[in-house]
This record gives structure tokens, sequence and C-alpha cells, in this order.
């Protein structure tokens, strides 16, 4: 199994490494990164890369590590046995297979997705480390242990929210995507608009880029809001020459509701704009 990247996700030599080194090492590979850096999209394309099924477990603040193993329903059971259903008598009935489970039981290997982990009780991640480092866990009800017949591609992904335990981390290898350059964003955003004028490309990243590095923002925009924002540009026909004469630090960019997500980042293009004409004066 080998990861060379996929023509709808573009890639660094670093990443590569990175995948391959965790699928050798039969280790979790843990993901960091700003918010739209494509990190949940990786798993993906790292199954289409190898041809491999893929498991997704995308995890909230109320996910408990037992439901990535399994759930017993003992209401559904009692229910059944009041109503005199049979199948009451084989407790395996009533046992809900979790995602670990799937890709432990799968046929061939998987990859298998933990999305955003750190979204979890701060305990989530030490809950599940037993069960990661070797591949199997027991079930109580049944008196089975579960064994991975292949161990699956994990791929853990992390916004930074909280802070992961040492015992954790430990058992992975980890990688940080960095914000993409421009010209390796010229490249992703060939990849989804290939019809694209370069201008307009050119003229985009600029725009993009200004409103990245301007202080103060409390969420920069990043590449998934780039290619929303282009995808409108294209749907608006706005000229290059139109952003061209859009300066980020003095004016608001046409349709910066794709880019700038709070008001409190409007506010601040709007002091600009403000300080910039009174300046102008």
């Amino acid at each position: 199994m080998q990861f060379e990247g996929t023509n709808s996700y573009i890639t660094t030599s670093d990443l590569e490494v990175a995948v391959n080194a965790a699928i050798v090492l039969e280790r979790p590979l843990l993901i960091k990164g700003e918010p739209g850096t494509g990190k949940t999209v990786l798993a993906h394309e790292i199954a289409k890369s190898t041809g491999a099924d893929l498991i997704e477990w995308h995890i909230k603040s109320t996910t408990k590590a037992q439901q990535g193993l399994y759930e017993y329903d003992a209401v559904s059971r009692l229910r059944d046995s009041q109503l005199g259903d049979d199948k009451v008598h084989d407790i395996a009935n009533y046992i809900k297979k979790g995602k670990l489970w799937e890709s432990f039981s799968h046929k061939t290997r998987p990859v298998l997705l933990i999305d955003e982990i750190d979204k979890a009780d701060i305990e989530f991640p030490n809950d599940l480390l037993q069960e990661l480092d070797r591949m199997e866990f027991f079930v109580y009800e049944t008196g089975e242990t579960i064994k991975a017949e292949q161990r699956p591609v994990v791929v853990i992904t992390s916004n930074n929210e909280k802070e992961l335990p040492d015992a954790f981390l430990r058992r992975c290898f980890f990688h940080y995507i960095k914000f993409p350059g421009p010209e390796t964003m010229a490249e992703i955003v060939n990849v989804h608009f290939p019809d694209l004028k370069k201008h307009l490309v050119s003229e985009a990243l600029n725009v993009f880029y200004n409103i990245r590095e301007i202080p103060g923002l409390k969420k920069k925009p990043s590449t998934s809001e780039l290619l929303d924002w282009i995808k409108l540009l294209m749907n608006e026909d706005v000229s290059p020459q139109t952003l061209r004469e859009t300066d980020a630090r003095k004016i608001i960019p046409p349709l910066h509701g794709a880019l700038l997500k709070n008001e409190q980042d409007v506010s601040i293009f709007e002091r600009l704009a403000f300080m910039a004409r009174r300046e102008g004066r």
C-alpha cells in the first residue's frame, strides 16, 4: 500500500512521506493544521489512491470512546423480553458495532478516519490507547475478543482545540499541514477550476493572501473559502481588472461574505477603508 496523491488532491512530498511512514509503521497518522487545509479530505484521497475502503468516525463533543468499539442496547433487550421475543436469548442481537469494530473486521485493509478527535472529552484519546495500539478489544457481553485481521490505516485529524495526551501522541506518527503558499494554492485552484483564466487566478490569490496578512482577523479565510469565493467570482463574471483595483487593506473585496465569516473581521475592513479614504482626501 503506497500513497502518491491523486489528480484531485495536491500534496507535498513531506505529506506523502508522512502518510507512507504511518502505513509502514502501522501507527495512526495524526494530522493537524488550520481548518480548511484538507485534513479530512486526506483520508478520502488515501483510500482513493490505494484502492481501500473508507470508514469514517466523525467525533462530536458528546462522543465516547466506547461508541467506537460497540454499544450494548440493554433497553431494547428488556423491552423484547417483556414482549416474549425469542431473539432475547442471543445477546449478540443487541450489540451495535462501532467504527473500530467495522475496521477491524473488514475483509480488506481499510482506511479508518477519526475526524476532529480534539472535539471530544479530554479522556477520549486515552480511552482508545490500548485498542489502537494492540488493534483488539474485548466484548464483555459476549465474551469474545475482536482482533484486527489486518491493521487499518488510521488517520486522525485535530484542529488543536484541546491538547492531546503525551501517551497518545507517542503512539502516532505526526504531520502538520502547513497552509499552502501561492504556487501550491494556484495548483489547487487549477484542479477545481481547470478552465479558469490565469489572470483571474493571480488577482484572486493576491487579494486572498493580502486578506490573510491583515492583523487582528478573528478567522483567516481558508482554502475551502477561497474556492467558494472563486466560484462566485466566475458566476458573477467579475473581471481581473476589478480585483486588481481592489486593495484588500482599503476596500472590502467583492462577494466578501465567502471569505469573511464574522462581523468582527468585516468591521476591521470597514475601519481600514474609512481610514484610507480619510487619508486620501
